[in-house]
Formats: C-alpha cells, sequence, structure tokens
C-alpha cells in the first residue's frame, strides 16, 4: 500500500481525503469532477490527479465518497476494469446492500477487494476525523486498511459483504425514527403551549435523551436549520433500507412514516436543511411554530 487515491471531494469527502493526507505517511492524491471541489483541496494543500483515469491505474488503494448508486457502481467498475490484482476498493458511500454484494462478486473475480464502508457523523465529525466508520468485506482487507480508516474516524468491522452497508441502514432507521419522534414531541409541546426550553431541561437526562436528542432539540427550538446533516442524505439511506427491505420481502412500517415526512420535506422544498428542520411537517399539520430563530 503505496499510493492512495481518494475519489468525491464534496463537502464530507474533502475533510476525510484531507484528514488521510495529513496523517498517513503515504502518497495520497485526490479527484472530483467538480472545479470547485478540486480547487478546495489544492488550496488546503492537497495533491490531485491529472485526471481520474490516472487515479485508477495508478493507485493501489481506491477510497471513494460519491452520491449516487449509479456514480458508485460506475466508479468500482472503472477501478476494477483499469486496476490490478490485490487492489483495495474502499466505498465511503451510502449504498443499497444488493448491489454492493453484486460489485464485490465481480471484484473478488478480478483479484480485488472491495470494502463497503459507510460512514455517519457528519460534516463536523468529518473535518473531525471522529466519524463513525461500518465495514463490510474481507477481514484480512480490513486489518490492512485499518490505519487508513482511523485517521477518518473510528472503523468497526462488521462481517462479509454488504454488512457495512447493512449496518449503516440499521443507523439511520433508528435514527430517522428518533428525529421524527422529536420533530412530533415539540411540535406537540408546542400546541399544547408549554415551554419548550423546559420540557428540553426536564427531558434531556430522561428515557428520551442521549447524544441525538442533545443535539438537535436545541436547533429545533433555536429555529437553526443550517445543515450538519441533510434531510436529503439521510433519506437517501431511507430509500436504501426501504429498497433492500423489498428485496428481502419485508415490510418497514415505521420507516415509512420517516420515509412519508422526509417525502414531504422533499415536496416542498426543505430537503437540504438539516434534519432538524423535519419539525416542518408537523408545524403544518398541527398549525403551529415550534421555536424562535435567533434564540
Amino acid at each position: 500500500m503505496t499510493k492512495i487515491g481518494f475519489l468525491g471531494l464534496g463537502v464530507m469527502g474533502l475533510h476525510m481525503a484531507l484528514n488521510v493526507d495529513r496523517k498517513m505517511d503515504l502518497e495520497v492524491i485526490g479527484y472530483d469532477v467538480g472545479e470547485q471541489q478540486m480547487q478546495m483541496y489544492r488550496d488546503a494543500g492537497g495533491t490531485l490527479a491529472n485526471n481520474i483515469e490516472e487515479l485508477y491505474k495508478t493507485c493501489d488503494v481506491i477510497l471513494q465518497m460519491l452520491p449516487t448508486h449509479a456514480i458508485i457502481q460506475h466508479s468500482v467498475e472503472e477501478a476494477i476494469r483499469l486496476g490490478k490484482p490485490g487492489r483495495l476498493i474502499v466505498d465511503l458511500s451510502s449504498a443499497a446492500p444488493d448491489i454492493i454484494l453484486a460489485l464485490s462478486e465481480t471484484a473478488t473475480a478480478a483479484g480485488m477487494f472491495l470494502l463497503d464502508s459507510p460512514v455517519s457523523g457528519g460534516n463536523t465529525m468529518a473535518k473531525d476525523g471522529t466519524l463513525s466508520i461500518m465495514v463490510g468485506g474481507d477481514r484480512a482487507a480490513f486489518d490492512q486498511i485499518k490505519p487508513v480508516l482511523d485517521c477518518m474516524g473510528t472503523p468497526v468491522y462488521t462481517g462479509g459483504p454488504g454488512s457495512g452497508d447493512t449496518t449503516k441502514l440499521v443507523n439511520n432507521m433508528v435514527g430517522g425514527a428518533i428525529l421524527v419522534a422529536i420533530a412530533e414531541g415539540y411540535a406537540f409541546a408546542a400546541k399544547a403551549g408549554i415551554d419548550l426550553q423546559t420540557t428540553f431541561d426536564a427531558t434531556r437526562g430522561g428515557f428520551a435523551g442521549g447524544p441525538l436528542y442533545d443535539n438537535k432539540v436545541p436547533k429545533v427550538l433555536h429555529r437553526d436549520f443550517e445543515p450538519g446533516a441533510r434531510i436529503a442524505v439521510h433519506r437517501k439511506d431511507i430509500l436504501n433500507a426501504k429498497h433492500y427491505a423489498h428485496k428481502m420481502g419485508v415490510d418497514l412500517p415505521l420507516t415509512d412514516v420517516v420515509l412519508q415526512v422526509m417525502d414531504w420535506m422533499n415536496d416542498n422544498g426543505y430537503v437540504n436543511e438539516d434534519q432538524a428542520a423535519l419539525v416542518r411537517y408537523y408545524e403544518d399539520k398541527m398549525q403551529v411554530t415550534v421555536g424562535t430563530a435567533g434564540e
């Protein structure tokens, strides 16, 4: 492992790539289809590939943080087509497990390794290098790449191919249900006319409390919908969960409710706001305003 390529220098990917570059004594080159993202990486001290083919052809390890299934699939296929046996491909994006399973078979047949390694924690944790990283695939390949993943956060080996993405779906299904419950509960409190800050102070140490509660409720109360984690990104994982549930022939009734709320946010132009903005759905249904901006 002498040369690392990082593909996808978006809001999170930029910081993830820089953390690897700064913490590893290895050559790291980055690439993105967006010129602005490329310039930001260059300005921060990163080294860029001249073109995407250079990254695919010359790097021993390909790390990718990409937005859609089509782009993820194409990138992995190109990394396999232009690579050599022994190459390690780490998909840090969020993908449907069945798509990763099919790609893993193709990689294995070519003598390469694909690790599905989705991350959780949002932009701030990407910058701080404290992301949760859920890694599925070959155990020996995980052990080899773990020092690189350590630069970006805390990697946990979850099992065979597809297990990392499945674990991420569980994370976001549960997180989505909690976020929608927070939105519903605080809209209910506002409609009932009780003081919202007092409600938060009284409940944060109770059964409902926890890191997500402490992070999102103040944003709801202050109507701070500047995205730390966008609803659009979370919604993609909810759609992936529904897709994989359909493949398995199971129902996800609570996840259906989460998707209903997120679909409303999408349809009404709020999907790029923070998850705290899910309260808008309940404000509309209950005809109430929750919190006060700027307080």
